[in-house]
């Protein structure tokens, strides 16, 4: 378990204050928000890596503040891997052990068996440099792990990735995470990532933790402005009937709008969630089943930074699509453009 009390960081003119925070054993405690949030301060304070102004931070009924990073049984992963270029992948990931004189197992058996936890074991004679980012990263979580920490701490852990490569270390994150039963905190400022990884999320906006809980509670019921203008606000949409169909399928309508949506539950469905990155849009037909693809017309565009946000009325029903702001171009979109829109199955949310 993990307590922060009365916390207070100082980082140039940029203040970190956290008067609580506790995380539960073993849990997969994901911290969200923009960057220059407070996000890595928080982390490296956890870690012993960065002084505090005042406060605690206690791991397992232990006050930590005093100890030294190295005495906190604390894995840390930065955002950037730092492996050493001079060393091959078993060196890198050997390292921590050789610099505390590990005598509880040989070092070749104890980098043996987290290379395979890893997937890494057959890179062990590579050198660093020759590594994808995939790779590098697997190799600095070994590395971390290999000393056996009560809890590990991921800076930005997926962000070097490209969209496939990033999907598949997020499963095998969790599967290390069942598998090791340790505490992970992972920060982040990818909603999908933070939404699909886990078991709890502390939202941080401006050096202050603005909202706790689990992923449907952060996500549907933001308890402040600062949560909701981050998180985005979802599409909620009425349903006036409601019709099973099967396989743990139920067909909602919303008033014109027919939608499937996942439900095994007896109870009819009333209204459903679909946040605006959710509802991907086209100007060709998406390939593949008919399920949930419909034409909408643009009614709005409305540009945030590198995203926009598209207005769409599709059978009577007013949606909010975000996206990239390079569709414009690639789209020509316009207001009163018809174009194709598809909602993922899995992203529609019971509210």
């Amino acid at each position: 378990m993990i307590r922060i009390k009365d916390l207070n960081v100082q980082h140039g003119n940029f203040i970190l204050s956290i008067p609580q925070l506790n995380i539960s054993q073993g849990s997969y405690f994901v911290i969200l928000g923009h960057t220059g949030s407070g996000k890595t301060v928080l982390l490296e304070s956890i870690a012993g890596l960065r002084p505090l102004r005042s406060g605690e931070v206690w791991l397992n009924e232990e006050n930590v503040t005093l100890r030294a990073p190295e005495k906190r049984k604390v894995g840390y992963v930065p955002q950037d891997y730092v492996l050493f270029p001079f060393l091959n992948v078993f060196e890198n990931i050997a390292f921590g052990l050789k610099e505390v004189n590990c005598r509880c197992l040989n070092v070749d058996e104890k980098v043996k068996r987290y290379s395979d936890l890893i997937g890494v074991s057959h890179l062990l004679s590579r050198n660093v440099g020759g590594l994808s980012g995939g790779e590098k990263q697997r190799v600095a979580l070994a590395r971390a792990l290999v000393l056996t920490p009560k809890v590990m701490l991921l800076d930005e852990p997926l962000s070097n990735l490209d969209l496939q490569t990033g999907k598949h270390l997020r499963l095998e994150l969790k599967r290390i995470h069942q598998e090791l039963k340790i505490t992970i905190i992972h920060v982040t400022h990818n909603q999908l990532e933070a939404e699909e990884i886990a078991d709890q999320i502390a939202v941080i906006s401006n050096g202050k933790i603005v909202q706790v809980g689990s992923p449907e509670e952060v996500f549907f019921y933001p308890e402040n402005s600062d949560v909701s203008n981050f998180i985005g606000k979802p599409n909620i949409l009425n349903c006036n009937t409601c019709k099973r169909i099967g396989q743990g399928l139920v067909e909602v309508g919303c008033g014109r709008l027919h939608i499937i949506v996942p439900h095994d539950e007896d109870s009819p469905v009333t209204r459903i969630a679909i946040f605006p990155h959710d509802i991907f849009i086209s100007d060709m037909p998406f390939p593949g089943p008919s399920i949930n693809r419909f034409n909408g017309i643009v009614t709005e565009i409305n540009r945030l930074g590198d995203r926009v946000e598209i207005g769409l009325r599709v059978d009577g029903q007013v949606l909010n699509s975000e996206a990239p702001i390079s569709i414009l171009n690639d789209m020509g979109l316009e207001i009163g453009r018809e174009i194709y829109l598809m909602l993922k199955l899995r992203r529609i949310k019971i509210y």
